[in-house]
């Protein structure tokens, strides 16, 4: 029955406007891992399909192209997820957002400090 409830709650969400594609995609496999600990099957196939579906329109162009070079088909959940990630930090930088993790922190880096042979 729990596995019932958690496969509906999969069903059931969708990719807010406001979260990035790697929180949605985390939340996605975090409810998959519950059902499949359940044992329930649950293929990654399914995820990427319901990323597929789900996700913020504007993210359709990144989707086509995928299906027109026949790569969606058969794409793994890396894949995909690193393929969106890849649009989201295209489209943050046209419009001037802060990006979080490697290009802040080398950024950060290229300022100085101490050691100045690591920089």
């Amino acid at each position: 029955m729990k596995a019932l409830n958690l496969a509906t709650e999969f069903e059931m969400q969708s990719m807010k406007e406001t979260k990035t594609i790697k929180s949605y995609a985390d939340k996605q496999l975090s409810i998959a891992n519950k059902v499949r600990l359940l044992g329930k099957d649950f293929p990654n196939e399914r995820i990427v399909q319901k990323i597929v579906v789900t996700i913020p329109e504007k993210y359709e162009s990144k989707i086509s192209a995928l299906e027109e070079s026949k790569e969606l088909s058969n794409i793994t959940l890396g894949e995909l997820v690193n393929a969106l990630q890849a649009q989201e930090h295209r489209r943050m930088m046209r419009h001037g957002v802060a990006i979080q993790g490697a290009f802040h922190i080398k950024a950060q880096n290229i300022g100085g400090g101490k050691d100045k042979k690591n920089n």
